[in-house]
């Protein structure tokens, strides 16, 4: 008989990151506000959360990142000016941001990495599983990557960690898990995990990105874990310690994804990102694309 878990409500998103990969433009202002197409990168973020039913957020960030908190809060005089003008639209697109979620906000005093910004969320998760979603991955509305992780950690309990395959020469980029099959084709049991692991070192070419399902065990883990790769502590390594004793904390588990996803955090993918999507919206999709055509075909 399948055993119930209990339903996840909370979701946690790392956003204390400095940016450094886009400089100048984050000098000032937090990675997580770039717009992808006209819309801040950590709004689709949110809007995957709520999606799936985690309608409490918290979010973990940083020094300058205060931005990030006025996105998602009401902003009175903006939404007075709009109502005066009549301009309905735009108005429902100011005041979606701060109907999405219940959003709490603490700060990572120290950038100790990933391992260490979950840790800052012990006290306000508790003793119930919770998301994970990192804003540098976008996965589009399409393929409801988070709701089907929800769905396998209440099947299965324990923790469930979003996998995707990648060329082998790329793994090196990932954290990497080593892998059993299950009845389900698109769910494997996670046996080990190492991060950014040499090619030839690397157990598959199944990489972890950025969308975790955890059970609050792990918080006791991240607590006596020691830096690894990078000086960091890394969330990997505490997944490495579920993954080898099911005692603790539960099994982990995988789910393989073959969706659509935008990753922003590339300077290179985070451009894509936003010609594919404005490529795919009603509103800019026919003129931007016949230009994109036309640009293509005589510039390059």
């Amino acid at each position: 008989m399948t055993q119930s878990h209990p339903r996840i409500s909370k979701a946690v998103i790392p956003a204390a990151g400095l940016g450094t990969r886009f400089l100048p433009a984050t000098k000032a202002t937090p990675k997580e506000m770039l717009p992808v197409v006209d819309k801040p990168a950590i709004q689709y973020v949110v809007e995957e959360a709520a999606s799936a039913g985690l309608d409490d957020v918290l979010m973990i960030t940083g020094r300058n990142k205060r931005p990030l908190e006025d996105h998602f809060d009401r902003n009175y005089e903006l939404e007075s000016a709009l109502q005066k003008k009549g301009d309905a639209g735009r108005l429902a697109k100011v005041q979606e941001s701060s109907d999405l979620a219940t959003m709490h906000y603490v700060r990572q005093g120290d950038p100790k990495g990933l391992g260490h910004a979950v840790l800052c969320a012990a006290p306000h998760v508790g003793d119930e599983p919770f998301a994970v979603l990192l804003g540098d991955d976008l996965i589009d509305p399409r393929d409801p990557l988070l709701k089907r992780m929800v769905d396998v950690q209440e099947q299965h309990g324990g923790s469930v960690i979003a996998l995707m395959e990648v060329a082998p020469e790329q793994i090196h980029l990932y954290g990497c898990a080593a892998v059993e099959a299950t009845a389900d084709g698109d769910v494997v049991k996670v046996t080990g995990l190492v991060e950014k692991p040499d090619p030839a070192d690397a157990p598959s070419n199944y990489a972890v990105i950025g969308r975790y399902v955890l059970d609050p065990h792990v918080f006791d883990i991240l607590r006596t874990t020691e830096p690894g790769r990078g000086g960091e502590i890394q969330l990997t390594d505490a997944l490495q310690q579920l993954a080898s004793d099911e005692k603790v904390g539960g099994p982990v588990h995988g789910v393989v994804f073959k969706g659509r996803r935008y990753d922003t955090g590339d300077r290179g993918d985070y451009l894509r990102a936003i010609v594919r999507l404005a490529c795919e919206r009603e509103d800019l999709g026919p003129d931007f694309r016949t230009w994109l055509r036309s640009y293509v075909t005589e510039e390059m």
